[in-house]
């Protein structure tokens, strides 16, 4: 379900509940605003998973990085994709995320990413989205 821009219930609940967060676009940078979301969630005790294929297998933030989704091992347990990727690229993003995460509950997407079609697909498989909006911003609310 697409979250309303009311409806905190939902948000506190993944803020609440979600333990391993997958960050598609998680740049070693420390000045993106990739990497400070990465870090203000890890402080908060969350596990965030680097995805970046420029940078697979390195290390960002003491976590491997992992070229695609689908390189993440399944028993990693990933509730969550954070995506800070372009809105052109969520659709490939979340069809990669419905077909290798198992454990997946919410698809996230930052500010300024929005794709529609993509967050009704992932709905229909049960799947709750957020869009254009960040957890950095929303979690402390409800934490």
């Amino acid at each position: 379900m697409d979250i309303d821009l009311d409806d905190d219930e939902d948000i506190a609940r993944i803020a609440k509940s979600t333990k391993v967060i997958a960050m598609v676009g998680l740049s070693p940078k420390e000045d993106r605003p990739s990497w400070g979301v990465a870090r203000y969630l890890q402080a908060q005790g969350y596990r965030v998973i680097p995805v970046n294929p420029n940078h697979a297998g390195t290390i960002i933030l003491d976590e491997r990085v992992y070229g695609d989704l689908s390189d993440i091992p399944a028993d990693a347990g990933v509730q969550m994709v954070d995506i800070f990727r372009r809105s052109e690229a969520v659709a490939g993003i979340v069809d990669e995320a419905l077909a290798c995460l198992p454990d997946l509950r919410v698809i996230w997407t930052q500010l300024g990413v929005r794709d529609d079609a993509a967050a009704a697909k992932a709905s229909k498989r049960g799947i709750t989205v957020v869009q254009d909006r960040c957890p950095k911003i929303e979690f402390p609310r409800h934490l």
